[in-house]
Formats: structure tokens, C-alpha cells, sequence
């Protein structure tokens, strides 16, 4: 059985008008971490601005160095963050 890092984050109240100003920041740090083999998979939830989003990392270490320095989270276009530990069973 393999575990992963699952990061959840919740939207602030603002951030269709908080986004795009670190987006492009954000997508680069986003590429980096699937470059290096680091990030899985990455998305919102139907509803964003409700819902929030998900990445799914190879580790808690790598998640938590992406959520460290991530922009979104940095400049309060992320309220809340979560990191939980997922133990894949089937692939």
C-alpha cells in the first residue's frame, strides 16, 4: 500500500478577484512539483469558490514544502489549508 499527501484548500471569501494576480506564480510552482515527480494530480471541486481544491502529493514532505511557500497561500487567496496522509489501495 502506497501513501500519499493529500492538500485541501479552502477558498477565501475573495478569491476570484485575489487569484489572478498570483496564478502565474502559483502554475509554476504547480509545474515545478510535477516536473520533479513530486505532484500527482491537481484541481477544484465543482464549485470552487464553495468547495475549494485538492493536489494529491508523492509525500507529506513534498506537500508540505509546496504549501510553504505557495502563493496562493501566501497572499490569502487560500483561507485554510489541510494536509491529510492517503493510503492508496487500488491503482
Amino acid at each position: 500500500m502506497k501513501t500519499y499527501a493529500v492538500v485541501l484548500y479552502e477558498s477565501a471569501d475573495d478569491v476570484a478577484s485575489r487569484a489572478p494576480a498570483h496564478y502565474p506564480a502559483h502554475k509554476a510552482r504547480l509545474d515545478e512539483f510535477h516536473a520533479a515527480g513530486d505532484l500527482i494530480m491537481v484541481g477544484t471541486f465543482g464549485d470552487p469558490q464553495a468547495q475549494g481544491s485538492m493536489a494529491v502529493f508523492t509525500s507529506r514532505e513534498a506537500a508540505e514544502k509546496f504549501v510553504g511557500d505557495d502563493p496562493f497561500v501566501l497572499n490569502g487567496v487560500v483561507r485554510r489549508h489541510e494536509i491529510r496522509d492517503w493510503n492508496e489501495t487500488y491503482s
